[in-house]
Formats: C-alpha cells, sequence, structure tokens
C-alpha cells in the first residue's frame, strides 16, 4: 500500500435523496463523525427541481428546470408514440410495462436524462414537451445553460468520483471505496436513492426506512475508514435535497376538474404532478372556470404569482404552467399523471412545511455553514479550492 501523503486531503459530498431534517434528526445518525448538523431550506417542485439547484447554485427559473412535463405541442418529442393510447389499459396502466416503453423510447431518442412515462395519459401526450433529456451531471445538461461546480471542476482539472444515478447504492459506494483506496481522488460526489424509495413504499416512520438509514451509516464508515487511511484530512458533507411526509389522504382532483365541462387539450391542458397540478389556459373561460372550481377544493391552494416569485419558480412565459395548485402536506392528488395508486409518503409540498426541510450535517469546522440549496455548489467548490462560479 502507497504512503499517505500528509499534504492530502479528500472532500466526500453524499447526497442522500428525502433524508429531511425530521428524519435525519429522530435518531442518532454518524454522531461520531458529523458533529454539526443543520435544517436546509428545499425548493417547490421535486428532485426535478431541487437537483439542478444543488449543481448550480441557481434557483429554478435561472437554470430552467422544475417538472419533468410541460405544456409545448409544437416541439412535443411524442408524436412517434401516440399510438400507444390504442392499447388495452390493463395492459398500458402497469407501470412495469411503462417503465420498459420508457426505456425504449429514450434509448432510441438518445436521450440521457432520467426519463419515465409515468402514468402521463397518451392521447394527450403529442400536447406536452420533457425537460430532462440530457443527463445533469454531465456537461451541457442543465436547460439554462448554468455550468455546474462538477463542470467546473472538469475545466480546473479537480480529480473527482461521480456516482452514477443510475446504478444501486451498493454498486456505487463499493466503486467510491476502491477510488479512496488508491488515492485517486479529491473529490467525491456519491447520490444515495434507497431511502427514497423505501420512505415512498412505506412512509418515512416505518422501521424499513430506519433500517435503511442504519444500512447508510454502516457504509459510510466503512469509506470514512478507508479514506482516513489513505489521506491525511477526510472532510465530510452529507445533505438532502427535500424532506418526506406521510401520506394521509387522497382528492380526485382530475374528476373535479372534469365536472367543468371543459375539454382537454381544447380549452385546457394540464399536468397533474402527484402533490400539484399546473394548468395552461386555451381559451379565457376556462381560466374563471377551473380557478372557481378549485378554489372550492379544500386539500390545497392556487399559489399566487407572489408565491412562485418567492419559491424562485416565477418562469419566463409560465413554461410549466399558469396557475399552480399545491396540495396540503399529506394529501396527495389520487389519480394522478404520476401514479394510479396511493404511495404511503411524498414529498413536493410547501416548502417551509417541516417535514419538507432538507438536512445537512458535516464533520467539517471550518468551512460556511449553508442554509439552502443554492449554497451547496459554493461551499464544493470552496472545499476544492475552486473560486464559486470560476473554472
Amino acid at each position: 500500500m502507497r504512503r499517505k501523503d500528509p499534504e492530502s486531503r479528500v472532500v466526500l459530498a453524499v447526497f442522500v435523496d428525502a433524508f429531511g431534517w425530521r428524519v435525519m434528526t429522530r435518531g442518532p445518525f454518524l454522531e461520531e463523525f458529523l458533529r454539526y448538523k443543520t435544517p436546509l431550506r428545499t425548493l417547490l417542485g421535486y428532485s426535478s427541481t431541487c437537483d439542478p439547484t444543488i449543481l448550480t447554485g441557481k434557483l429554478p427559473r435561472e437554470h430552467g428546470h422544475f417538472s419533468f412535463y410541460f405544456y409545448d405541442p409544437a416541439h412535443s418529442p411524442f408524436r412517434s408514440v401516440s399510438w400507444l393510447r390504442w392499447l388495452p389499459r390493463p395492459i398500458l396502466d402497469r407501470a412495469r410495462v411503462r417503465r420498459r416503453l420508457g426505456s425504449l423510447f429514450a434509448r432510441l431518442n438518445g436521450w440521457t436524462g432520467y426519463f419515465q412515462f409515468y402514468q402521463m395519459p397518451f392521447e394527450w401526450l403529442t400536447l406536452f414537451d420533457y425537460s430532462e433529456k440530457r443527463d445533469i451531471y454531465q456537461p451541457g445538461g442543465i436547460l439554462g445553460g448554468c455550468p455546474t461546480f462538477l463542470d467546473r471542476f472538469r475545466s480546473g482539472g479537480v480529480r473527482f468520483f461521480l456516482a452514477d444515478w443510475r446504478r444501486p447504492d451498493p454498486e456505487n459506494l463499493r466503486s467510491l471505496q476502491a477510488a479512496l483506496a488508491e488515492r485517486r481522488i479529491r473529490f467525491a460526489y456519491v447520490m444515495l436513492g434507497g431511502l427514497d424509495g423505501v420512505m415512498h413504499r412505506h412512509g418515512p416512520d416505518h422501521d424499513a426506512a430506519d433500517r435503511t438509514i442504519r444500512d447508510y451509516e454502516t457504509w459510510l464508515r466503512a469509506l470514512i475508514e478507508t479514506a482516513a487511511r489513505r489521506y491525511r484530512e477526510v472532510r465530510v458533507h452529507v445533505f438532502s435535497d427535500h424532506g418526506m411526509t406521510r401520506v394521509t389522504g387522497g382528492c380526485d382532483l382530475i374528476g373535479r376538474v372534469e365536472r367543468t365541462g371543459l375539454r382537454f387539450g381544447a380549452d385546457y391542458a394540464a399536468v397533474y404532478d402527484s402533490t400539484m397540478a399546473r394548468f395552461w389556459f386555451l381559451k379565457p373561460e376556462a381560466r374563471e372556470r377551473i380557478e372557481h372550481a378549485l378554489a372550492q377544493e379544500p386539500s390545497g391552494r392556487w399559489l399566487s404569482e407572489a408565491d412562485l416569485h418567492a419559491y424562485g419558480c416565477d418562469f419566463p412565459g409560465h413554461r410549466y404552467g399558469e396557475r399552480f395548485f399545491l396540495m396540503n402536506p399529506g394529501l396527495v392528488i389520487e389519480p394522478s399523471f404520476m401514479g394510479r395508486t396511493r404511495m404511503a409518503g411524498m414529498h413536493g409540498y410547501d416548502p417551509d412545511h417541516p417535514d419538507s426541510l432538507a438536512a445537512y450535517a458535516t464533520n467539517v469546522e471550518d468551512a460556511p455553514r449553508p442554509g439552502g440549496l443554492t449554497d451547496l455548489a459554493g461551499l464544493f467548490e470552496r472545499e476544492v479550492g475552486v473560486e464559486p462560479g470560476r473554472a
């Protein structure tokens, strides 16, 4: 084994999807290493909103990412699959079938980003475009052209490890273990997505979530110990993009809108995400009727322009919707375009709700403390000696 370079140090940035402040602090988590912990303000939306902000340090209106689907029939890439609407519903509604169709569609179109059809109705799919066609972790992956801190590391010659989000957590952790053992890197960015899936299936308070967190502790201890043998200093940053809320009920928001008598695709268009409905009004009378119908719905509220501006989600041209209806924490749109069955845990609510808060923990005493997701990119750049915002 090589000798430890007395001047060497490594920075480990560990992104644990949905590891919110309430979940992180309900029990001990790597207390012997991570002595400083704080909540992080998250964003309106989902990982598709949060992850580009973590990478760029920019708000959604600046980097251009929010939810996956948006109304743009002139540029829809889905005309070639419109025939799928004629398949029998028992087949077409199966999540496994849709995942396989989505993988095939993305491969045929050369898309490298995260893509799923989810439960988007195929009869309306040609009205929409998709935002994450490119891998956001690779050069040129951000819609608005914003460089990421990884881009600056590349241009600055920083040797780093980047986990593959397509691979399972144990495989990525084994790859990082090998890179640390060989002292090949100065920085590591590893994404752990298993906890998010567990809490969606079982809820944030389930024993399965606690077992996953304990597994993460075991894996991270081994990584830190390996790094400590090979580097003079090991600086660890564990963080998340958002929290998770236990689902307590659902609302048939689609049915309420359909009872207005308005026609989807002729009078209005909408995307019904799990916790948010986004509308485009194709005829003037559609706005008033839909706004009135949902104003009577106690399960959520209309977001104002001031709300969207405060959240950094007031997109030019109302790209992701002219009006947003946000569900109350714990309630979901059922069914939605994301799924037909209710999950036990969900995120994507008011970003200021306690369950929504992301979390941050570190063993580093001399680094600036982030207050929100927009602070993380600059923090990592300072950690490796790259001036924030510069190559």
